[in-house]
């Protein structure tokens, strides 16, 4: 159990029998009478946020959670299917569920999954992937519209935008936190 005074930002909590995650936190001590515990959290399965204010006598649950590192192995349609690496276990995700991490997922790829009562609620990635340009049209030179970027496509089928330099067949370095272009990748 959490006391009101061990909340802060990114700690996780059990709330009416689903976690939440504090997203932003505010304490705030008036004049006279108790503390008070002002916190934004976000719903770990649904995406839903909720402004809550506790009072320092509140008590919270710890969320029962489990992180497991898995292997991606292949989509079929829109359910991708992963690999517990420990017992060969697999499971599916849905597309839907997984959000923008399907531009980043990558045959053999391993993540962190997180598992709530049994159940898979999200997939980290790592910060950083590698991925292969399928397509990239020639930049003109000497076009001076203003960007010096232009837009590729990764063997995800992910487009995004990169300098002109980058030439199909390139293998490119991509934040997953944000779906930029880092830099160039040489082997």
């Amino acid at each position: 159990m959490y006391n009101a005074s061990d909340l802060r930002k990114g700690l996780k909590l059990q709330i009416d029998g689903n976690p939440y995650i504090i997203i932003d936190f505010e304490f705030s001590k008036p004049g006279k009478g108790q503390a008070l515990y002002r916190c934004k959290m976000r719903n770990m399965i649904t995406g839903n946020q909720l402004v809550q204010t506790y009072r320092s006598v509140d008590k919270f649950e710890k969320a029962d959670l489990e992180e497991r590192k898995m292997q991606y192995l292949y989509n079929q349609e829109d359910e991708y299917h992963f690999m517990d690496i420990d017992n060969y276990e697999q499971l599916s995700i849905s597309k839907e569920h997984l959000g923008d991490n399907v531009n980043f997922l990558i045959d053999n790829m391993e993540v962190e999954v997180l598992f709530f009562a049994g159940k898979a609620i999200d997939v980290s990635l790592p910060i950083f992937v590698n991925l292969v340009v399928t397509q990239a049209d020639p930049w003109a030179k000497g076009d001076t519209s203003g960007t010096d970027t232009k837009p590729v496509t990764v063997q995800t089928g992910y487009v995004l935008q990169v300098p002109p330099f980058v030439e199909e067949g390139d293998k490119i370095q991509i934040d997953t936190r944000t779906g930029a272009y880092v830099t160039r990748v040489k082997e």
